[in-house]
């Protein structure tokens, strides 16, 4: 079970670097685990995109990071408002980051740090305003099978 790759400290661990990058933007950032991802990475994350209704934040910022923890797979999803201004080469440069700290077991850390580079480009693009702006998503990891 994906819920199980995890301890509740790495858990918690996550949560709090989306919850430190989303007080500085507007943006919204989740992280989806499962054990397993039959075919397409990229397929099935946009499934859960969809599944996860993150295409419904107000400006369009929203960051999946989907990980198929047993199958060494994994995607970064930006909505249409923050692939309009990030780099052409932006998502891959952070997958590159995460997966060296994949490639030596480090799980954690890399989410974490995939979390806080996407994080940065949210806060560059889509800064924090105190006058109007919610939590439109959930901070939680989920989990699928």
């Amino acid at each position: 079970m994906a819920s199980n790759l995890f301890s509740s400290e790495q858990k918690s661990q996550i949560v709090a670097a989306i919850k430190e990058a989303e007080t500085q933007t507007s943006g919204e950032i989740q992280v989806h685990i499962e054990s397993r991802c039959k075919g397409s990475v990229l397929d099935r994350a946009a499934a859960v995109f969809k599944t996860l209704k993150m295409y419904q934040t107000k400006d369009r910022n929203g960051v999946l990071i989907y990980l198929a923890a047993e199958d060494h797979k994994f995607a970064i999803l930006g909505d249409a408002g923050i692939n309009a201004v990030v780099p052409a080469n932006f998502w891959e440069t952070t997958k590159d980051l995460m997966a060296d700290l994949f490639r030596q077991g480090k799980f954690t850390e890399g989410l974490v740090e995939g979390i806080h580079h996407a994080g940065d480009q949210l806060k560059a693009h889509f800064p924090f305003d105190h006058r109007d702006d919610k939590n439109e998503l959930t901070d939680e990891v989920s989990f699928g099978n």
